[in-house]
């Protein structure tokens, strides 16, 4: 018997890496399929400071995940709505739009303001969605932003881009 035959091969650690993280995935997409209203650690917690004061939204943080009808920076600014009725029936249609959207959630409601909860499908990150008609200006300022990191690659502009196309 030669010396290498009694011994044990070891396992390549990057193999075992690279099948642990394979098997993580696989139970978090199978988690995402079978509970997807379960929230994930990528929630984050809802802010304490959504809601009008004084005909304004909240600002922005410096992150580039958030856009707002109010920012004074390009970087975040995004062109408001515009209606013609009623601040209360601006804020119905609204309504009708968010609750046809794949995981929003209405939040909160008022004659002139409606705040959501979008979630992201695979890893739960949460937006949160704030529309205010203004009945002097016949706008409707709007913000959206994520909750958690640095960038959403977009996601907050192309949801109220959306959600202004279907308003118009």
């Amino acid at each position: 018997m030669s010396a290498t035959e009694g011994k044990v091969k070891p396992i390549n650690r990057s193999l075992l890496t690279i099948v642990l993280l394979l098997l993580v995935a696989i139970i978090w997409v199978g988690v995402r399929i079978a509970l997807p209203d379960t929230p994930t650690i990528f929630a984050g917690t809802r802010r304490d400071n959504l809601g009008v004061s004084l005909g304004k939204l909240a600002s922005c943080p410096s992150t580039p995940n958030c856009v707002s009808s109010q920012s004074a920076d390009a970087e975040h600014y995004i062109e408001p709505f515009t209606y013609q009725a009623s601040a209360t029936e601006a804020i119905a249609k609204l309504k009708t739009i968010i609750e046809s959207q794949e995981r929003a959630k209405l939040i909160a409601e008022t004659e002139n303001y409606l705040y959501a909860e979008f979630t992201s499908r695979w890893m739960g990150y949460v937006d949160d969605v704030e529309f205010y008609a203004n009945e002097k200006d016949k706008t409707i300022e709007v913000r959206s932003a994520s909750r958690l990191g640095e960038s959403d690659l977009g996601v907050n502009r192309q949801r109220i881009e959306r959600i202004k196309s279907q308003f118009e």
